[in-house]
């Protein structure tokens, strides 16, 4: 899963941010390893195939892109950044179509994360402007702007598998022509025989990275800007540096967590 991937200015940057992504990398790492175990060397361990090891996933699923949209205003040049980190996507894409086809990842997280950076860059230039307009009301709208988005999130969560819902609950089933071809796979409308390990289509997460950007805006407004200048500076620094260097980690990381375990076992 992502991570981000050093968005904020190099001059200045908030450590408790570093810190958190950190720490939900070093999570997805250990998650990736038990994976790896399980389903690649064969452990047999039923804890990992249950409802707690869900929980975990989803956990570090939801706070990677949570966080990356949050940071998503303390970076510049956004299309630049997204398109690298959308090109990682493509790279991991292709090594695992070639060399690994039976775990093959497509429109994994990092795809995810860089067209959500783009498809951002497009939507905060009318969202800035109501901020403009709403003045003195900028809190209120950044509130229903994060409402909004967890509200989409949680109604489009099970798309993929064709219902507009949330889990376990399914309140409407979508037509089935919608699902098919590899654009409607991407967007969330999963073509009969997809198969990806790691599969992050862009509905409904995109909302959820919605979410992590008004949610910035709603802190930013908290006393204001001073909650951001005072709590979001301390750092945790062995965790920080995992965050300052994520997708470098995450690009290595399942590579040198194969060698590893191709060695002990």
């Amino acid at each position: 899963m992502k991570m981000d991937i050093n968005y904020e200015k190099k001059i200045f940057r908030y450590g408790l941010l570093d810190s958190l992504r950190g720490f939900v990398l070093v999570s997805m790492i250990l998650y990736h390893g038990c994976w790896d175990l399980v389903y690649i060397f064969g452990k047999n361990w039923n804890w990992y195939t249950g409802t707690g090891a869900y929980i975990w996933q989803q956990s570090i699923c939801w706070s990677f892109i949570l966080l990356s949209g949050f940071c998503w205003s303390l970076g510049k040049h956004p299309i630049k950044r997204g398109g690298v980190v959308f090109a990682g996507g493509a790279a991991v894409s292709l090594v695992t179509i070639l060399f690994m086809p039976e775990n093959r990842v497509i429109f994994g997280v990092l795809t995810l994360i860089g067209s959500c950076m783009i498809f951002m860059a497009v939507l905060h230039k009318g969202i800035e402007k109501i901020f403009v307009f709403a003045g003195t009301s900028r809190k209120i709208f950044a509130f229903a702007g994060l409402a909004v988005s967890m509200g989409l999130f949680v109604l489009t969560r099970n798309i993929n598998s064709g219902f507009l819902g949330f889990e376990e609950c399914n309140v409407l089933k979508l037509p089935r022509f919608f699902y098919q071809g590899s654009i409607m796979t991407f967007l969330g409308f999963t073509e009969p025989g997809f198969y990806s390990t790691d599969y992050f289509s862009f509905f409904p997460w995109f909302f959820l990275y919605l979410a992590g950007y008004f949610l910035y805006h709603v802190i930013k407004e908290e006393k204001d800007g001073k909650l951001m200048g005072t709590c979001f500076q301390k750092e945790f620094s062995p965790l920080s540096f995992f965050g300052r260097h994520s997708l470098i980690i995450y690009m290595l990381h399942q590579p040198l967590l194969y060698g590893i375990f191709e060695m002990i076992f």
